[in-house]
C-alpha cells in the first residue's frame, strides 16, 4: 500500500513512495524501483518536498531538494 502518491497534470510519469522505496512509472511502462537509501535527501524529505517534482527530458527533478533522478 503506497504511503504517498502524486500524479502531476500533463505529466507522463507517476511517482510513488512506499515502504522505503521510490517507484517511478511512465505511461504504459513498467515501474522502476529504487531504495530510498540511495537518495538520503529524498528519504528524509517532507511530503511537501516530495510532492514538488517535475518531469524532465532525463528523468525526475525534485525542485525543493534540487535533486535529479536520471532515468
Amino acid at each position: 500500500m503506497p504511503l504517498f502518491t502524486t500524479r502531476k497534470q500533463d505529466k507522463k510519469a507517476k511517482v510513488v513512495f512506499s515502504e522505503g522505496l521510490l517507484l517511478i512509472e511512465f505511461d504504459g511502462g513498467k515501474p522502476q524501483v529504487f531504495p530510498l537509501d540511495w537518495f538520503p535527501a529524498l528519504r528524509d524529505a517532507t511530503d511537501g518536498e516530495r510532492k514538488d517534482w517535475e518531469q524532465t527530458d532525463k528523468g525526475i527533478h525534485f525542485n525543493k531538494l534540487n535533486l535529479d533522478i536520471i532515468l
